[in-house]
Formats: C-alpha cells, sequence, structure tokens
C-alpha cells in the first residue's frame, strides 16, 4: 500500500476514534435517539448524489435498521446511560465477533477455529472490563453497548447477503430508514428532554453525519477498491486505540487497569478474527466495506 493510502487509512481510524468523543458532546445537547434521528436526515441529503445501490429493497430495509437504526440508536443511548465514551469505541468492535457467529448461523459460513477462538478471546476481554468496572459503568449502558455490536453484526450479514455494487450508495439509501422509527420513539420516550441548538451542538451533529459518515466511509470504501480487504481491514483495531486516548486528553477518561488488560485481550481477540476473515478478492472487497463503518458511523457505522 503506498504511504499516501496508509495515510489515509489512518485518518479514517482516527476520524471514528474521535467520532466517540464527539457523541459524547452531542449528547449534552441532544437526546440520544433525536440525535440519531437528524444524523440520517442529513445523511439522506446526500441522496441526490449518491448512486442506487442496486439492490432489493428488503436488503435496503435490513441495513438501514440493523446497521444504522439499531447499532446508532442503542450505541447513543449507551453513552448516555453511563457508558464511557473511550470504552464504547472498543465495546463496539465486538461487531467482528457477532458478524463471524450471525454469518455461520445465517449464511452458513464456516469459520476456521482460530475465528472462533478470537471471537471467544474478545469476548473474555469484555468480561475482564465488565468486572473490573462493574463500579464505574452501569451494566444497562454496557448491554446496550453490546446491543449495538450485535445491531452491527447484523447489519454486516444483511450487507454481505445483499453484495451491493455500490456501498456508498447502499449506506446513504438505507438512511431513509432509520428517521421515522427513531423519530416517533424519540417523541414517545424523549418528549420534555433539553435540546440545546447551539454552535458546539451543531458542530457535533456536522461531524457525526459529514467527517464520521460520508468523508470517512467514502474513504474506506475507496482504499478497499484499491487493495485487499486483509490490508484494509486492520486500520479499524486503531479506532479503538484512538476513542480511548481521544477520551482521556477531552472527557478525561482515565482507563483503569482492568479496562488496560480488558482492552489488550479484546484487540488480540479481534485482530485474530480480523486478520483470518478478511476477503481477498477485489470483489468481495467491495462488498465487505459497508461492515466496516464507525462510526461510527459511526458508520459507525460510523459511530
Amino acid at each position: 500500500m503506498p504511504r499516501r493510502h496508509v495515510l489515509l487509512a489512518l485518518a479514517v481510524a482516527v476520524v471514528w476514534g474521535v467520532n466517540f468523543v464527539v457523541i459524547h458532546v452531542g449528547l449534552d445537547h441532544f437526546p440520544p435517539l433525536l440525535f440519531a434521528a437528524l444524523r440520517f436526515c442529513l445523511v439522506a441529503l446526500a441522496l441526490p448524489f449518491a448512486p442506487r445501490p442496486g439492490v432489493p429493497v428488503r436488503y435496503v430495509i435490513a441495513v438501514g435498521v440493523f446497521l444504522s437504526a439499531g447499532q446508532f440508536g442503542l450505541l447513543f443511548l449507551g453513552i448516555e446511560k453511563g457508558m464511557p465514551a473511550g470504552l464504547a469505541s472498543l465495546v463496539l468492535q465486538l461487531q467482528a465477533a457477532f458478524t463471524v457467529g450471525l454469518a455461520v448461523l445465517l449464511l452458513k459460513e464456516r469459520p476456521k477455529k482460530a475465528q472462533l477462538a478470537g471471537g471467544a478471546l474478545a469476548l473474555a476481554g469484555i468480561g475482564i472490563i465488565a468486572a473490573g468496572r462493574a463500579s464505574a459503568v452501569p451494566l444497562g449502558a454496557l448491554a446496550l453497548t453490546i446491543g449495538a455490536a450485535a445491531s452491527w453484526g447484523f447489519g454486516n450479514v444483511a450487507t454481505r447477503k445483499a453484495q451491493s455494487p455500490n456501498p456508498l450508495g447502499l449506506l446513504v439509501w438505507s438512511s431513509l430508514v432509520p428517521p421515522l422509527p427513531l423519530l416517533s420513539l424519540s417523541l414517545l420516550t424523549e418528549r420534555g428532554d433539553p435540546v440545546s441548538i447551539n454552535a458546539t451542538g451543531i458542530l457535533a451533529l456536522l461531524y457525526v453525519v459529514v467527517l464520521s459518515t460520508l468523508v470517512g466511509f467514502g474513504a474506506w470504501a475507496w482504499l478497499l477498491g484499491k487493495h485487499p480487504a486483509s490490508t484494509v481491514a486492520p486500520f479499524t483495531l486503531l479506532v479503538p486505540v484512538v476513542g480511548i486516548a481521544a477520551a482521556w486528553i477531552a472527557l478525561n477518561e482515565v482507563p483503569s487497569g482492568a479496562e488496560l488488560i480488558g482492552a489488550a485481550v479484546v484487540l488480540s481477540g479481534l485482530a485474530l478474527t480480523v486478520g483470518l476473515t478478511a476477503p481477498r478478492r477485489s470483489r468481495e472487497a467491495r462488498e465487505s466495506c459497508a461492515s466496516h463503518v464507525a462510526s461510527p458511523s459511526p458508520q459507525p457505522s460510523s459511530p
């Protein structure tokens, strides 16, 4: 991979890692479900410039439900309920282990033993973190974040099943799905919650939409079109490293000893899983690019 492409992949990892701090800031100004709904309302504005996904509508809906609404609705709720932003950036990466397991159940894929071992190791790392941080992190917030990772896993399987020739188009068109259910839930559960519309809140919203989703995912899709996914995908392991460091610097979220040990175990497991599951053919690389959104993305996605 040329140096400029490496720098681009590093830049995307940094954007997605910092995204978790930005989400934390955004949740100081918007209720979580409303924040998620606004994110996808703005992403949908790119519809006139996005190619059609070229897949049946049911796959667009599935990606919109799981990869977008489910992942980010649960993630934003988890952070709002007390999940530290840095720790959230790590726990969300369990999507890799969930994707392998769901692919076995739903797509009848046959993982290698090392893949299963990597998933088990990552889950063990989460257990270490949960045990060490039980007094500091509400278990409900941890459960919501794990649920977000599981929803991302379902979205990855739907994306792989769809095999869209235009992954960025699939992401943008599927953004039509989340606003209505998220806004409806927001009206039911967040009515009366304070909304602070100021420059900080607007900038946070624009970051998760423009940088994390459209620019980040667009660059990621371009890289996966140029290089094998086995070369590009490992850069996602830098996202929680950046996320934890950014939260430490910006939010004073000092990791505990258990968190650092657990993080090392999780990253080891994910490295094993990602390294062995990454597709090698260029077509498969293009098909798999939607599964690496961060979110922020967040997106995840693109978180």
